[in-house]
């Protein structure tokens, strides 16, 4: 994953202070935030096999952290399916975060 921009870190940081200095409204400051979030990771069959294996969980608790089935995960792994937006942004925070912020 790309690590984010030290410039839109700068800016970013720099409407927060101008948002709670009063400068910038609610609405501006939101429209903030969501161009400074990353993008989120397309998972391939072979990271998401690796990211069980990481933590040594098997497809069938995989699928009920992510709720989803244990056919979908068989699937995302041998590339037969691919993984929705939803999905990749939970498989990402699982890669992030590890399993405890699944649970």
């Amino acid at each position: 994953m790309k690590k984010q921009s030290r410039i839109l870190d700068a800016v970013h940081e720099t409407a927060t202070d101008l948002h709670r200095l009063g400068f910038i409204d609610k609405r501006s400051m939101e429209n903030y935030d969501a161009l400074c979030i990353p993008p989120v990771p397309d998972y391939s069959p072979d990271q998401i096999k690796s990211l069980r294996e990481r933590y040594r969980i098997s497809q069938a608790v995989m699928a009920s952290v992510l709720n989803t089935s244990l056919s979908t995960i068989q699937k995302w792994e041998v590339g037969e399916k691919h993984p929705g937006r939803p999905s990749q942004k939970l498989l990402n925070i699982l890669d992030r975060k590890g399993l405890e912020a699944m649970v």
